[in-house]
């Protein structure tokens, strides 16, 4: 009985942490438990599965019958003994959560009966009266133990009794119980901080809803058998026997309804890509282009992804349908198939496609297409995949909101009694980016006196809830669409939207699962240019659309207006920011476009690419492409870099660096990709620093440029913009720019 800090504000420690120190502690198994939900058994799951750890991972819940009343009443442990009985656990946790608001949940006794594929630990309370135990038994006589926790306080022996008396009236066999809410004695501090929390209390004021002691942690093992009789531990390997579910054995499968007969999904999607051809290459398909199709539909074939691409091709022909606008962005711009398919309008001629940071089998995830839609008709898109595919097999995927620092200061100091005024002043005055000074010197110098009891408290709490799960919460536009009920593969429940459901799992737990999902979004511009456009036709008489315009050439004087910072109202390059760097980069063509993007970001800043990058523009300074030793390819990063003057701007060419001048493998690559797309890459990416730096000096490149390119790519690590995604906002800065100009 184990609870991770998934179980919100009572328990202490990460499911990694939990898994980590079991597995040091000697543990052969951990049952992870949190209070009506699975949301953190992923991170638990793919932690092992990285670390290689030898311990078996039991998923299973913990239900309270009074979920706001978490003293003095009884608890019952469900875990899955298989795939079914995983499904049924599910279905429990979703029956439960949607009867409720978000964030609550409620369960009745005879919610139980369905379990036939589930071992449960009823965990009785010496005050709670009820007849669970006389329903638990008739239900589940062979799959049900009574659980005890030897918490060594007062409370034990009558604990105990209690327990020993339950299990005598009901013939049913004890087990000990860990009832774990922190990996190591340590977090207790925290523990209690968290408690307070969640009680809006400071800590002092707590009193019995505190831990007693710090025996609600992980044990070790010489401890555990001397606190508990050998029958009652025997009891834990018995259960932990019988229970052989894993993750892996998730099989998704898509709906199978997109198919017309005849047709199976790869061969259907051939087809589509055959008629999308004809639209997109009038004048015939480019020799290049025909061979990254047919490289992409093999990989799509071979990775099982087809279905997924003909769900979000029927997304958008229903858009159409309904002249609905959209547009496909995102690393979908890499792929040629989604462009033939009319998923994305960048044309591959446009930019240079990097397939591998769509799709590509060393990096074992799904791939992701993102779609905008007009943010005033995105609800009916929304609609249309809930009548289609029905509440019971479509929902949104969560998003796991954490502490960051600001939230972490101001609920840790109102835990430890420090008045708020003084935390809006640390929470407004403290910089995160300054790298001279660290936050805690900065808390220091407004006043926290970092020496004193409470001082040392709030430092060593705010730096360790940091990243910690708040809640969960409803992701911008991410579906999950499963061929049958989805309730068997994840639990749903209520978001805090009307007529909204989400699932317990993140966004990145999809991708560790390989579970695809369709993101549905919503853009304001898109919804202007449709207005822009109608008006366009009531006024002139001219019917035009997204393509009509994009499929023009280049017009001269939409860049002259561009070049003179006359941009308000044109889409991405409004602000003062963007505004500035117009004149200075002077865009004549749409790449120029896409740069001006990508540019004026926090990345191409840091990584000091934005000054080299207008000097070479400008002719002031010679374009360079430093050269490897003499047995390699001496053009090889002037294949990558031509375009941007030798100046890595984007993603893509900070992956293509890596692996060409460092030899990266395709999986490499792809960590290096994580490192740049998350806000926690400042870590991550320093770890791949050694191993870039040293293979390119390795290979003949100056040291100085290896370790400058490197710091350029770190830059990413805050904000760089893939080519993929720039290129597909530089269409709609394009069509807003044609409008302003030619009907003002």
């Amino acid at each position: 009985h184990c609870l991770s800090n998934f179980s919100f504000l009572r328990a202490a420690s990460h499911p990694q942490e939990l898994l980590q120190q079991a597995h040091t502690l000697g543990y052969k198994a951990l049952a992870l438990t949190d209070e009506c939900s699975v949301a953190g058994v992923v991170r638990a799951y793919q932690y092992k599965k990285e670390q290689g750890l030898n311990i078996k991972l039991i998923i299973g819940s913990e239900f309270l019958l009074k979920p706001d009343q978490l003293e003095a009443q009884e608890s019952i442990v469900v875990l899955a003994k298989n795939r079914q009985g995983y499904a049924q656990l599910c279905q429990l946790i979703s029956l439960a959560r949607q009867r409720c608001e978000k964030g609550r949940y409620q369960v009745y006794q005879h919610d139980f009966k369905a379990l036939s594929e589930c071992l449960l630990i009823w965990n009785p309370h010496p005050n709670s009266i009820s007849e669970l135990g006389k329903t638990l038994s008739t239900q589940h006589k062979q799959r049900l133990w009574v659980g005890c926790h030897r918490r060594l306080s007062a409370l034990d022996q009558s604990l105990n009794t209690h327990c020993q008396s339950m299990a005598d009236h009901y013939d049913l066999p004890i087990v000990a119980l860990g009832q774990v809410i922190m990996h190591n004695p340590n977090r207790q501090m925290l523990h209690d901080t968290l408690t307070a929390i969640r009680l809006g209390l400071p800590v002092y004021a707590c009193g019995y809803a505190l831990q007693a002691n710090r025996e609600h942690s992980l044990r070790p093992l010489d401890k555990i058998v001397k606190l508990y009789p050998p029958s009652w531990i025997q009891a834990s390997v018995t259960i932990a026997r019988q229970c052989d579910f894993c993750l892996s054995e998730l099989s998704y499968q898509y709906p199978a309804e997109l198919v017309p007969s005849g047709y199976d999904a790869n061969s259907y999607l051939h087809y589509l890509v055959e008629q999308g051809k004809a639209i997109r290459f009038p004048a015939g398909v480019p020799h290049d282009i025909a061979l990254i199709i047919d490289k992409e539909l093999s990989l799509i074939a071979s990775e099982g992804y087809a279905h997924f691409f003909l769900t979000v091709y029927d997304l958008v022909q229903f858009a159409k349908s309904q002249r609905i606008l959209y547009q496909g962005r995102g690393s979908s711009a890499n792929s040629v198939v989604c462009y033939c398919l009319e998923i994305t309008a960048v044309d591959p001629r446009q930019i240079e496609v990097l397939f591998e940071r769509f799709i590509s089998k060393e990096r074992a995830e799904p791939p992701d297409i993102d779609v905008d839609f007009e943010h005033q008709r995105r609800e009916e898109i929304i609609q249309y995949i809930y009548q289609k595919y029905g509440r019971h097999r479509a929902a949104l995927a969560a998003t796991v909101i954490t502490y960051r620092f600001k939230s972490a200061v101001r609920e840790v100091g109102k835990a430890l009694g420090i008045n708020l005024p003084q935390l809006e002043l640390f929470i407004k005055n403290v910089d995160r980016k300054d790298a001279s000074t660290s936050w805690h010197e900065q808390l220091q110098s407004l006043g926290l006196d970092g020496q004193s009891h409470v001082g040392r408290c709030f430092l060593q709490l705010v730096e360790t809830l940091q990243g910690f799960p708040r809640h969960l919460s409803q992701h911008v536009g991410g579906f999950i669409i499963s061929a049958g009920p989805l309730s068997e593969l994840v639990p749903i429940e209520n978001a805090s939207m009307a007529e909204r459901t989400v699932i317990q799992w993140d966004k990145d737990d999809l991708a560790s699962l390989a579970l695809l999902k369709v993101d549905v979004l919503a853009l304001g511009m898109l919804s202007a240019i449709r207005r822009a456009l109608h008006m366009v036709q009531h006024h002139h008489g001219r019917q035009l659309s997204l393509a009509d315009i994009t499929r023009m050439d280049d017009d001269a004087k939409v860049y002259a207006m561009l070049q003179q910072g006359d941009s308000v109202g044109v889409f991405q390059v409004e602000s003062r920011a963007q505004m500035s760097m117009l004149p200075r980069l002077q865009p004549a063509c749409f790449y120029d476009l896409v740069i001006q993007i990508a540019i004026v970001r926090p990345g191409p800043i840091q990584g000091d690419m934005v000054h080299p990058f207008l000097r070479r523009r400008n002719g002031l300074e010679p374009e360079e492409y430093p050269s490897p030793g003499p047995e390699y390819d001496q053009d090889e990063l002037k294949n990558i870099l031509r375009r941007t003057m030798g100046v890595p701007i984007f993603q893509e060419q900070a992956m293509k660096i890596a692996m060409v001048a460092a030899e990266f493998s395709t999986a490499e690559a792809n960590e290096l990709r994580k490192a740049m797309a998350t806000f926690r890459s400042k870590e991550t990416i320093g770890m791949l620093e050694d191993k870039m730096v040293g293979r390119m000096i390795g290979r003949g490149y100056d040291a100085e440029f290896s370790h400058r390119c490197f710091n350029q790519i770190k830059g990413f690590g805050d904000y760089g913009f893939p080519e993929s995604h720039a290129a597909s906002f530089a269409h709609l800065v394009y069509v807003s720019g044609w409008i302003k100009h030619h009907y003002p």
